[in-house]
């Protein structure tokens, strides 16, 4: 917007100096013509009273010398020939009887100076400049024809330097425009790039960002609508967070008959294994309260992280007891190292057990799986695999609430499972693995999030908007 208001004010001025400098550059033009033929006019003039009293060569040739033209040459003066038989009436002086003369350098041509001599006057090229022929009458009835050479520079002189007097000014006044529309464009993009960065910190999950409402009246107007939206959706995810923590508090009533019934089953394994399995859901009950009403901070402030390969070490461990009961291999690997990733442990938990569960949900008793973990300098990649009978559909699976699972199946795991990968810039992909089944690839960067650009086109590759 800003480089477009500088181009259209650059056009406007060029085209308005243009239609005013280009004209009167040419009137300077005629107009210094003009005062240079004036000034020749007047120095023809001054030899008119000479001419009228006599034409005498000596005493023209005084006359012409003691006038300005004529000291710098540049007058001449053409007598024509008086013999008194042509005179009406005759005269009988005989100083009017005399052969035509010049006096000084003639540059005019002499059928043009033939032509003045009938009483007009003419204004002539001739090389190096014009010749002003001026006819004067003289006592004999004739015409003498004064010459008056005037040089082009004459003719030029001050154009050039009021025309770049006029250029000056047309390029001081484009300057000017030019800063002029610079500002304005500048006040009209900080206000849209203060509301394009909120924007994108608002789609980053920095939900305290609130624009400056300043500008013009329409970005003012945008930027009250923005601190409106935030507000609105900073309401409805409070909301939404007291909601599920309410939700997840109803559970405790069915969880202490539960926990009653299980104490009641003596002792034994399956009654050890029960009690267990009761206790870590009261546990996950509490922390999904606890992660429901702490959930605006952690928007507000930095993820600390977690140690991924201890979080998986601990829920294989809750997670062997009931594949050991159903007579399940299972196989771990990549998880003896310390990789932290940036991802709130319950997050991490919350995905792992998603995508453990939908093993045991979806396969048959005794199906093996396997979990491996693979890191590198910018990247940590969690395989989830199983020899079960796969995923007919891996991208529909993929699509919040659209995977068919069967009885007992929402079809938000694996949405759980995406949402954590692509809050650090990561994905996730589901395939077939080696064992046969199903594969889920679980890809967490640690570069801090990666380009937004790159995960744009990933959130359109699985959701079906776009193609790989």
């Amino acid at each position: 917007m800003r480089w477009a208001l500088v181009r259209v004010s650059l056009a406007v001025t060029v085209m308005v100096v243009l239609a005013f400098a280009v004209p009167l550059g040419l009137v300077v033009k005629e107009l210094a013509r003009d005062r240079a033929f004036a000034d020749a006019e007047r120095q023809a003039a001054q030899i008119r009273p000479a001419l009228a009293i006599t034409t005498d060569r000596a005493q023209l040739e005084r006359a012409v010398a003691s006038s300005q033209a004529g000291g710098d040459g540049r007058m001449a003066v053409h007598v024509p020939g008086g013999d008194g038989a042509r005179q009406n009436p005759p005269s009988t002086d005989p100083r009017d009887a005399h052969e035509a003369f010049d006096i000084g350098r003639r540059r005019a041509r002499a059928r043009d100076v033939e032509t003045a001599r009938r009483g007009r006057s003419a204004i002539t090229s001739v090389p190096g400049g014009y010749a002003l022929l001026q006819p004067t009458a003289l006592s004999t009835g004739e015409f003498a024809v004064v010459e008056v050479y005037v040089p082009h520079r004459a003719v030029g002189n001050g154009v050039t330097t009021s025309w770049v007097i006029l250029a000056g000014v047309g390029l001081g006044l484009i300057a000017g425009s030019l800063a002029t529309a610079d500002r304005l464009g500048l006040r009209l993009v900080r206000p849209a790039e203060r509301l394009a960065k909120a924007a994108a910190e608002l789609g980053e999950g920095r939900l305290g960002v609130r624009v400056r409402e300043d500008g013009p009246a329409e970005l003012r107007a945008a930027a009250v609508a923005f601190n409106s939206m935030a507000d609105k959706i900073v309401q409805l995810l409070s909301n939404e967070r007291e909601l599920a923590a309410d939700l997840s508090h109803r559970l405790r009533t069915p969880l202490t008959v539960l926990r009653l019934n299980a104490a009641s089953l003596g002792e034994g394994p399956a009654a050890d294994q029960t009690r267990a399995a009761v206790a870590q859901l009261e546990r996950e009950v509490d922390q999904l309260i606890r992660a429901a009403r702490e959930q605006g901070e952690r928007t507000e402030r930095p993820t600390l992280g977690c140690d991924a390969c201890e979080v998986i070490r601990d829920r294989m461990d809750f997670w062997s007891a009931l594949a050991e009961d159903e007579g399940r291999t299972v196989r771990l690997a990549g998880v003896d190292a310390t990789v932290r990733v940036p991802v709130a442990r319950p997050e991490l938990v919350a995905a792992l057990d998603a995508m453990l569960g939908n093993v045991f949900r979806h396969t048959p008793e005794g199906t093996a799986f396997a979990v491996d973990v693979h890191h590198s300098e910018d990247a940590v990649i969690v395989l989830v695999s199983d020899a079960g009978p796969g995923i007919a559909d891996p991208d529909a699976a993929l699509r919040r609430g659209h995977g068919a699972g069967g009885p007992g199946s929402t079809g938000l795991g694996l949405d759980i499972v995406r949402r954590v990968a692509e809050s650090t810039g990561g994905d996730v992909r589901v395939g077939r693995s080696v064992l046969g089944g199903t594969e889920v690839r679980v890809w967490l960067s640690l570069d801090g999030g990666g380009t937004r650009r790159r995960r744009e086109r990933r959130r359109r590759v699985r959701r079906g908007r776009a193609r790989p």
